[in-house]
Order: C-alpha cells, then sequence, then structure tokens
C-alpha cells in the first residue's frame, strides 16, 4: 500500500525525503488509538491526510478536522458513512477512492467452489470489529444458498481466535476456507497461509501478497493501484487543488492470482478454464 502511495506521489512530482515528508501513524488493529492519532497529525498542520486500512481511520481524521484535505482509501461506501455528499461532488474536506470488497466474496466462493467442488462446508473468517464483515458474509452465505451449499462462520478478532478459527473448521470437515476482507488479517496473511498449509485447508485471500507467500489463491482488489490513485489525489492536492473539487475514484481493478506450487502440496489440480482466468500464476 506505502509503495503504491509513493508512486502516486511521484507521478505527481512528489518525492518522499526529497520535496515531502511522510509522518506515518498506524493503528495496528487498535480503533481505539486512530482519534489520538488524528488529533495529533492535525496539531502538526500536516498539508494533507491519508486515511485508509479502513472506514475507521476514515471517520477519526473527519472527526479531528473540517480544514485539513482528507484522502480516504477503504472499500466501505463513503456516502452511507458521511463522508461525502455524493461520489461526484464530496462537498467537504474529504474524497478518495472507493475499492471493491463486499461485492467480490460471492466470486470468491465460486472460485474456491469451482476448485474444489465436492466441499459440502465452507468456512469464512469474518473479523466481528469490522464495520464491513456484516455485508461481506451477507452476500456470501446468498451466494452458498444459490449453490446449496453451507457458509461455517468463523468470528476472529485476534491472532489467538485465528489458531481457534482454523482449529474449528478442520473439526467441522470445511472443505475450503474464504478469508473475508479486514485490515487485521491482511496484517496476519503470513499466519493464515501458515495456518492453511499446516491444515492442509485450501483457501482463497483478498489480497495478492497471500498467494505470493504460498497461499493457494487470491481475487480481490488491486490495493497498490487503489493506494497509487490516493497518491495522486495526495499530490494533487498538494498542488493546490481542492478536496471538494476532486470526485471519489471508484477503484474497480480486481486480480486472481493462483499459486500451482501450493496447489500441488495439496493434491489440487487448477481447471484449465481457471487457469486461463487468472491475472498471475505462481509456479
Amino acid at each position: 500500500m506505502v509503495a503504491g502511495f509513493r508512486q502516486g506521489l511521484k507521478q505527481t512530482g512528489y518525492v518522499e525525503g526529497e520535496n515531502v515528508a511522510i509522518e506515518y501513524r498506524w493503528g495496528e488493529n487498535h480503533s481505539d488509538r486512530l482519534a489520538a492519532m488524528a488529533v495529533d497529525l492535525v496539531r502538526r498542520r500536516v498539508a494533507v491526510i491519508l486515511a485508509g486500512g479502513n472506514s475507521d481511520a476514515s471517520l477519526a481524521a473527519k472527526a479531528a478536522t473540517s480544514t485539513i484535505p482528507i484522502v480516504f482509501a477503504h472499500g466501505s461506501d463513503p456516502v452511507k458513512l458521511g463522508l461525502v455528499i455524493s461520489l461526484n461532488r464530496p462537498g467537504g474536506n474529504l474524497t478518495g477512492v472507493n475499492f471493491l470488497v463486499a461485492a467480490l466474496g460471492p466470486k470468491q466462493l465460486e472460485l474456491l467452489y469451482e476448485l474444489v467442488p465436492t466441499a459440502a462446508v465452507i468456512a469464512m473468517l469474518v473479523n466481528p470489529g469490522n464495520s464491513n464483515g456484516d455485508s461481506q458474509l451477507k452476500a456470501v452465505q446468498a451466494a452458498a444458498q444459490a449453490i446449496g451449499r453451507q457458509v461455517l462462520v468463523l468470528n476472529a478478532g485476534s491472532e489467538r481466535d485465528i489458531d481457534g478459527a482454523f482449529a474449528t473448521a478442520v473439526q467441522s470437515k470445511a472443505g475450503g476456507l474464504l478469508v473475508s476482507a479486514d485490515a487485521f488479517y491482511r496484517s496476519r496473511y503470513e499466519q493464515l497461509v501458515a495456518l492453511a498449509a499446516r491444515h492442509a485447508m485450501p483457501a482463497i485471500y483478498p489480497w495478492r501478497e497471500a498467494a505470493a507467500a504460498g497461499g493457494l489463491m487470491s481475487y480481490g482488489a488491486s490495493l497498490t493501484e487503489a493506494y497509487r490513485q490516493a497518491g495522486i489525489y495526495a499530490g494533487r492536492i498538494l498542488k493546490g487543488e481542492k478536496a471538494t473539487d476532486l470526485p471519489v475514484v471508484q477503484s474497480t481493478r480486481v486480480e486472481l492470482v493462483i499459486n500451482l506450487k501450493t496447489a500441488k502440496t495439496l493434491g489440487l489440480t487448477f481447471p484449465i478454464t481457471l487457469l486461463g482466468r487468472a491475472d498471475e500464476v505462481i509456479e
């Protein structure tokens, strides 16, 4: 994400350490820290705030200032959250990039089902602390019902919960695992990939990094592209444009990444039709 943001800044003429400085603040899955961090950035009189990760960061930044421009990057509906009046005319000091999240759940289920069609039960890892979790879950459950499959909901909001969730999935004889899009899970993708390998659990993730790290496959929004667009907006604001004049970008680029090495380890064979749709195949 940071690399994509820097790329966007560079496209507008800004290079970190040369003509722009970036103050980093990380919530590390502690939403209660966000308000204080946002207030601190406001006190430092930064020129623009990037609020990424999830909608909680955007809401915290919005509560901290009505004057400093804020560029958000997340998958929640910014209009429903009250961040902007409309996508075309934000109407305040916030604008940003909105990428696909909940809408991709049914497709992720479809891809997993295509690979393991005999799986009667598909587990879904959901963070109960994520405001988007419920909408993602409902979309997947509806899709599962349509194909006569059951979704086993695994609630996990901590590292220890994740370990327990995998144990439950194995005990319940789930034939596959769908990991929901969540900032905390993304920070723990190496743990998720390792547990899936340990339990020989076919899993699909919403981030390319997971597949690159040994996960079976991923299908999700291109976060690099989304943050690159956020970086471009930050650069344009630094050049003098106003957030209220910059329409919210609807980032629709998605990527399907398949890891054939992991599939071989699990004794799975990807259908040719599925391989042909992949944006990247890791061998």
